[in-house]
């Protein structure tokens, strides 16, 4: 058996981090090899599971009002500078190209504010040209210069970003919670994952933003990682980029904005890591290149035989349009059941003599690997499989986060629960400017940071904050993050 096929060496529970690394190299998710440190090569399997995560988050926007588009890898320097505080926050992270002849100097995209703006100070004339509403697919860059992870934490990642324009802070603020919302259909509804979502600390908010929300997920290790984040951005960049409209009167105002960005490849990591177990991946049905992996079970007698009723019940998988395909290597029944399993496939269909004399298939499923018979005439039973399989999933991860958020009143408490790999949640003075000490207290004396308060509903405090003793205007999550 090739080395990427071996099985994993360790289990989930006792070295998280150890198991990451063997199952998305050898369920052949990315490629570590490529000589340049923080960027990975992203094979075919995780491909096809990030295609059909993008198409998902993609439906959901253009729902929602929002148009795709294209823009351009590079973005000139005068651009950053336009809004200092944005310059400021990002310009350490910036992947700076040498001098082309005749052009000034240019950035890969850290992220495209600076790039989008520009245009919208061309675009926008009116308030007949609002709501604008647009996103792109992208791949962006960021000088990452802590430890990297694979898909955790690189320095390229692929994510999604949508820049939008409003005549009022109230409609900016209203689509902040509508990106909050659209994490919670996708991310959690469809992909599994829960999550918390926060508003960012003053200290810790986007570069250019009035506030930041991100969205937490507590991964197995006990580490928060933050996900898809939304940025209320007021009139920053308007202001700095000239974006504006004429109201019903004729008189002339700054658009307010906000922007959103799930990055694609950092969600499949925490698919990877909250679905997956000591055999590998599990994918969600909804997301996985092949739902069904067929493996026809033939000798050299009937392989003709065998294969040809396996194309039948593929073409009749595909017609109910579910993504399916036939494993007809040489290899032993047993290696492709393995190998298959590790690649996370939700259902496996097996079928020899036996099953086509009797017009049933033999169907194992991977979250809970039980095998059952199933009429070759039922097929159809897959879809409905495969909605209950995702919901398994979902309702696990559910399960895993619910008890991870304690309520602790002393110092002693936070440190005890994150020891624990679980969150804190605590009474604190305030997630504005005169909070930070409380904030780099914890940070140095539990090693953990303050996440930020709940954005979605506004929660009472009672008592005193848990490090100064101040009267606590906050609730708030503090947690290990990567």
């Amino acid at each position: 058996m090739a080395k990427n096929q071996e099985g994993l060496t360790v289990k989930k529970e006792e070295n998280f981090s150890e198991w990451y690394s063997q199952v998305i190299d050898k369920a052949e998710i990315t490629d570590l090899r490529y000589n340049i440190k923080g960027f990975v090569v992203i094979r075919p399997w995780g491909a096809m599971t990030i295609e059909n995560m993008y198409k998902l988050y993609e439906e959901a926007l253009q729902k929602k009002g929002h148009k795709p588009c294209f823009f351009p890898t590079v973005i000139p320097e005068e651009n950053f500078k336009k809004e200092s505080s944005h310059v400021k926050g990002f310009t350490p992270e910036v992947f700076w190209l040498s001098k082309i002849k005749g052009e000034g100097k240019l950035a890969l995209r850290p992220t495209s504010e600076t790039a989008f703006y520009q245009m919208y100070s061309l675009w926008i004339r009116s308030h007949r040209d609002l709501p604008l509403k647009i996103y792109q697919r992208a791949n962006v860059f960021r000088y990452e210069t802590k430890a990297t992870r694979p898909l955790i934490r690189s320095r390229e990642f692929y994510w999604i970003e949508a820049h939008n324009c409003f005549e009022t802070k109230e409609q900016a603020e209203k689509q902040v919670q509508e990106d909050i919302q659209t994490t919670e259909e996708i991310m959690h509804q469809k992909f599994g994952i829960p999550f918390l979502p926060m508003k960012r600390p003053e200290w810790d908010k986007f570069a250019g933003a009035v506030y930041t929300v991100g969205s937490d997920v507590l991964m197995p290790n006990g580490r928060m990682i933050q996900q898809p984040s939304t940025h209320l951005l007021g009139q920053h960049f308007s202001k700095a980029f000239d974006v504006k409209f004429k109201d019903e009167n004729g008189k002339e105002k700054f658009v307010w904005q906000t922007c959103y960005g799930p990055a694609i490849s950092r969600i499949l990591a925490s698919v990877i890591s909250m679905h997956g177990d000591d055999q590998g991946l599990i994918i969600p049905f909804c997301i996985s290149p092949f739902q069904v992996i067929i493996i026809p079970i033939f000798n050299k007698d009937n392989k003709e035989k065998i294969i040809n009723e396996s194309k039948k019940i593929q073409e009749k998988l595909n017609s109910l349009g579910i993504k399916s395909e036939i494993d007809s290597s040489e290899k032993r029944p047993g290696e492709k059941y393995y190998e298959w399993e590790l690649k996370g496939v939700p259902f496996r269909i097996e079928i020899g003599n036996r099953e086509i004399q009797e017009k049933k298939i033999t169907l194992f499923t991977r979250d809970t690997r039980k095998k059952e018979p199933l009429l070759i005439k039922d097929l159809s039973k897959i879809k409905k499989y495969g909605e209950e399989f995702d919901e398994r999933l979902k309702s696990k991860a559910n399960k895993f986060m619910k008890n991870k958020i304690i309520n602790c009143k002393t110092k002693q408490e936070v440190r005890k629960i994150i020891k624990e790999g679980k969150i804190a949640r605590v009474n604190f003075c305030s997630i504005a400017k005169d909070g930070e000490k409380c904030a780099e207290y914890l940070e140095k004396d539990v090693n953990s940071e303050v996440r930020g308060t709940l954005a979605n509903k506004k929660e009472k405090t009672s008592g005193k904050c848990i490090v100064c003793g101040k009267p606590a205007k906050e609730v708030v999550y503090i947690a290990r993050t990567y």
